[in-house]
């Protein structure tokens, strides 16, 4: 049992990192709040200097120079010029690059210019690739020669594959070049577990940094027959946090809502997660007591209760309906493995009512199941649970003790 701390705002949540880079001090920023975290690393990046498609791409810019380049991302930019070293085609790639009009997509990649001693012509406030496609159609590109540095490598999922397209299109010579190029995990373990997390509400936020990362876990759990459910869970309880508009592109377009701060930097992302999650809790009282109900335990009255995963599914099921009987049978169903057995749904409840510390909390209905005791106060009279359209009592489910109204928690269930 752990009490909050003041600057504890986490406590009791699990959040969820899909990054490769600097995974761990985002992990830090998080820790410090006071939140549990799983690693699931959702993507891999191919070394630049083994990649010898970017050293192909590399040669021929050289030898037929593009008239604009496109600078995406910093650390695309960066290792670019890094690996042209390693082929000591440095000084060639720096002078044809010097040559054209270079354009930055954000503040990263201009710094990266910069960095290898050229300078940007022009970049968007926005940091968005598609004011710098707007810019680029609006001054025409016909008969233009244009390198673009890529993302990654591209998949449905993935917001901005039609932006060379779109370039064509309008009759550019487009080049793309392949900085960046990611694939999925060599062990994907750690993924399949988050995953696994997020569908059974083991999560309370699952957190993004780029777009490859999002499209790699659709990608494995289309694969292993999860990605209805994971979609479904994302659109529900379990929040999706990215670091900008770009990374939740794919969610988005899946119907995921998405929340994000108003700066795409590691920084803000814990801060805003830090804010989020908290606003977004279940409040529940019951027999007098203030519950929530985290992936990581319950907080009850200020204080963080671990609890086992059989009576933590159970005091899930339980919180999803707050002040409603749920039977014996469906709470066998949201035990870890199953079973056929209704005892060990007795045996669990025990378990949670000694791990509350709070016994009261969890209420007996004879012959039926169980029940949080929700306090009178959490119920509302022109809404009750137990009734359907029309005032007529819905089947199979009890009235409340006491409690002539019902008010829906706070939070995603």
């Amino acid at each position: 049992m752990t009490t909050l701390a003041a600057d504890a705002c986490l406590a009791g949540f699990t959040i969820g990192i899909t990054a490769s880079r600097r995974a761990e001090e985002f992990a830090t920023l998080l820790r410090r709040r006071g939140a549990e975290i799983v690693f699931a690393p959702a993507i891999r990046i191919i070394p630049l200097a083994d990649d010898t498609e970017l050293e192909r791409v590399t040669r021929l810019l050289v030898a037929e120079p593009p008239q604009i380049t496109v600078a995406t991302t910093g650390i695309g930019f960066r290792g670019w010029m890094e690996a042209a070293e390693g082929w000591g085609l440095a000084d060639d790639l720096r002078n044809t690059l010097g040559a054209t009009r270079m354009l930055a997509r954000g503040p990263k990649a201009k710094g990266a210019i910069r960095a290898a001693e050229l300078r940007e012509e022009w970049s968007p406030g926005s940091e968005s690739s598609a004011e710098v496609l707007d810019h680029l159609l609006a001054e025409g590109v016909s008969g233009v020669r244009i390198a673009v540095q890529l993302h990654g490598a591209t998949t449905e999922w993935e917001p901005v594959p039609d932006f060379c397209e779109v370039l064509r299109c309008a009759g550019a010579d487009v080049v793309p070049v392949p900085v960046y190029r990611w694939v999925p995990p060599d062990d994907q373990g750690p993924l399949d577990q988050l995953i696994e997390a997020v569908v059974t509400s083991g999560l309370d936020c699952v957190t993004f940094t780029s777009a490859p990362a999002v499209a790699s876990m659709l990608m494995r759990a289309n694969g292993t027959g999860l990605l209805e459910r994971l979609v479904y869970a994302l659109r529900g309880r379990v929040l999706a946090a990215c670091v900008g508009p770009i990374t939740a592109a794919p969610l988005e377009e899946l119907g995921v809502p998405t929340s994000m701060p108003g700066r795409a930097r590691l920084g803000a992302l814990a801060r805003h997660v830090a804010e989020e999650l908290p606003r977004r809790a279940n409040r529940i009282h019951a027999a007098g007591h203030h519950i929530s109900v985290r992936g990581a335990g319950v907080v009850v009255d200020g204080q963080v209760r671990q609890l086992a995963p059989a009576p933590m599914a159970l005091m899930r099921a339980l919180a999803g309906q707050p002040g409603r009987v749920v039977s014996r049978e469906d709470l066998l169903a949201a035990l870890p493995g199953g079973g056929e057995d209704t005892h060990a749904v007795e045996t669990a409840i025990a378990r949670l009512r000694a791990g509350l510390g709070t016994p009261k909390v969890i209420q007996t209905v004879v012959k039926r199941g169980y029940r949080l005791a929700l306090d009178p106060a959490e119920y509302a009279d022109d809404n009750p649970p137990h009734q359907m359209a029309g005032g007529q009592r819905a089947p199979g489910v009890d009235l409340p003790p006491r409690g002539p109204q019902y008010v829906q928690p706070a939070g995603n269930w």
